[in-house]
């Protein structure tokens, strides 16, 4: 059934590559849709009428079982290696239903997650919990006003129906908002099952859509490889700038446009340790928080492997190239990540003992297991309450060196304030705030903490409004908090 709805301004580019990328698909009835939360400042950013999406007509929309005009809904195919093991994926449980053209002419996915089973569902059942859907919803919307790169979040609705899974769920349907959802295991899935030419079709859609000043480079593939090694660098340093852990970093889930995907088991540390984990299926630790920065690279290199056809015709010279852009990633995210955490301390220039000062001071955060946001927020204020860490000699020898640092910069003493404040957030969606609210929605059809903790996120770095609630880490546990992907 197709709808026209004021504001959908669909088309499907995606859909004109050749078919091996994809699958038509027919859309499954509900039996009771519910809007639970509809993201209405997104919503006018993309063109589209907020209140008629919130009448039944437009919830049917969101819930996957009406069309907007001019949809074509579809499953992408993709592969992918699953921490170090490739495997045939695909969109399992997820739909395209068009990209969505704003009126400043950006072009957006649509797409409806938990929309049913699809021919890349294997033994799923295509379905979506409301938990994870939520999860999704509020991590990906504290990222994007963190001014982390991320797919973002329409809509969430339930279904009226039932997920099995350990236990009985409530149904939902997720509309993700995102530049594309192309990724890395795109490109290796047309490595693998297709043939050069649809490689070299991926290749140019992707440029045409993401990079399109590289249309007349004269290799194009191989600046299509930089360019995604600079957007992934820059990404991942900001992850680590936030103490953000993603939690599943396999290369289906790394875009080629650089945004965040695919919110499962993320969650943000609390107190600093690099060793961090909070997956449940993460257990050999290969998606720690230390470990981010070279599983970016390793990702970065299986896409590298998919281009080298198109890159040079030499082998021994296309491995030289490949090999030289991906050794430009270390030095590119250590400069992404320097940059930013200079600036977390309020350092404008740069200086030979800089990363020495940053390292020490994180070595004193994790010895004293001080809490990552709250030591930046403290630093930022001048203030140091009682703990364990500022109360030793040695935090306080390094205090000493870092306003030595900062003597050696033009800035006042007020302009170093305002450059930590817009690096340095005073709140993050803490994990046992995050829970709170969705038992409060999963357990009691209760959306108001859910509503609250959205409007604290939506203003990360506002010190106006300082709220204790938000800022303060959970109590200690002899339980560390794990996080689950949400199939």
């Amino acid at each position: 059934m197709e709808k026209n709805d004021s504001g959908w301004n669909l088309e499907n580019t995606y859909a004109e590559l050749p078919k091996l990328f994809y699958t038509p698909l027919e859309i499954e009835a509900v039996s009771a849709p519910k809007l639970v939360v509809l993201n209405q400042r997104l919503a006018e950013n993309l063109g589209l009428n907020a209140a008629a999406l919130m009448e039944q007509d437009g919830i049917n929309i969101l819930a996957g079982q009406a069309l907007p005009a001019k949809a074509k809904p579809i499953a992408q195919a993709y592969a992918g290696h699953q921490f170090g093991y490739f495997t045939m994926l695909g969109d399992g449980r997820a739909m395209l239903i068009g990209e969505q053209i704003t009126p400043a002419g950006e072009r957006f996915d649509i797409q409806l997650k938990g929309s049913g089973k699809t021919p890349y569902s294997r033994s799923g059942d295509g379905k979506a919990a409301l938990g994870p859907m939520l999860r999704e919803y509020l991590i990906s919307e504290a990222m994007h006003y963190l001014g982390i790169p991320t797919s973002r979040s329409l809509a969430v609705v339930t279904t009226g129906q039932p997920v099995y899974r350990e236990n009985i769920l409530k149904g939902a349907v997720l509309t993700r908002v995102a530049a594309s959802h192309i990724r890395v295991g795109t490109f290796e899935y047309a490595a693998q099952w297709g043939t050069t030419a649809d490689v070299k079709a991926l290749a140019d859609y992707t440029i045409s859509r993401h990079f399109p000043w590289l249309l007349s480079e004269p290799n194009r593939y191989l600046g299509l490889l930089d360019a995604v090694i600079k957007a992934q660098a820059a990404l991942i340093a900001k992850w680590q700038q936030v103490g953000f852990i993603h939690g599943v970093m396999n290369t289906d889930n790394v875009t080629i446009s650089g945004e965040t995907i695919d919110y499962g088991p993320c969650a943000f540390m609390d107190h600093y340790d690099p060793t961090t984990v909070f997956s449940s299926i993460d257990l050999q630790g290969r998606y720690a928080y230390r470990n981010q920065p070279n599983i970016g690279l390793w990702n970065l290199a299986r896409l590298a492997e998919t281009l080298i056809p198109l890159v040079n015709d030499n082998q021994e010279q296309v491995l030289k190239l490949v090999e030289a852009a991906l050794q430009n990633y270390p030095s590119l995210y250590q400069e992404d990540w320097l940059q930013g955490m200079r600036l977390k301390l309020g350092i404008v220039n740069e200086e030979p003992q800089d990363e020495r000062l940053i390292a020490d001071l994180l070595g004193l955060m994790k010895q004293y297991q001080a809490d990552y946001t709250n030591t930046f927020v403290d630093l930022t204020l001048d203030r140091t309450q009682s703990s364990e860490l500022y109360e030793s000699d040695a935090f306080n020898v390094w205090r000493d060196r870092w306003k030595a640092r900062l003597e050696k910069q033009e800035q006042t003493d007020q302009d170093i304030k305002i450059i930590m404040k817009q690096a340095n957030p005073v709140v993050i969606p803490r994990n046992h705030q995050v829970e709170k609210a969705l038992q409060a929605a999963n357990e009691q059809d209760d959306f108001k903490p859910l509503q609250r903790l959205l409007a604290v996120l939506q203003a990360p770095y506002d010190y106006n409004s300082l709220n204790p609630e938000f800022m303060t880490p959970p109590e200690p546990s002899n339980h560390p908090y794990k996080t689950y992907c949400g199939t």
